[in-house]
């Protein structure tokens, strides 16, 4: 099952990860995103359509119109449907994916140790419950 909203994959023990996902819901003022847990059952029920090993993840991953995007790509085609400037950001796109995914990796690869990690999952409070894929 592929949802029509595009879809946010998110690696739910990593603080900058959650923190993250609370800023793009706080800016999603259409309810365009859906969000899930990369360690979730949609997560192991959807990815595996687009060949991705969820053992081998480390990244923010986008579902869109049935397309995956990860990485720097993912966060470029977030943040230009967020409201505000964030929009802006997009213009980023014309840097090679190679450079964009270099800066994206070492931060990706130094977010626990520089942001931590949470024990579990973060759990939507209910109001927010209808935008998580569990």
């Amino acid at each position: 099952m592929i949802s029509k909203n595009p879809v946010i994959f998110f690696d739910g023990v990593c603080n900058l990860c959650n923190a993250s996902v609370q800023f793009a819901i706080e800016r999603d003022k259409k309810n365009i995103f859906r969000f899930t847990a990369l360690q979730g059952e949609y997560a192991k029920k959807t990815l595996p359509q687009f060949n991705v090993d969820l053992n081998k993840v480390n990244s923010i991953v986008l579902v869109e119109n049935e397309e995956l995007y990860t990485k720097s790509s993912a966060a470029l085609r977030i943040a230009r449907k967020l409201n505000g400037l964030w929009p802006m950001l997009y213009i980023f796109i014309i840097i090679p994916k190679f450079i964009r995914d270099w800066v994206y990796d070492f931060v990706a690869k130094n977010r626990y140790k520089w942001w931590g990690r949470q024990e579990s999952c973060w759990v939507p409070t209910p109001e927010l419950r209808q935008k998580f894929y569990d």
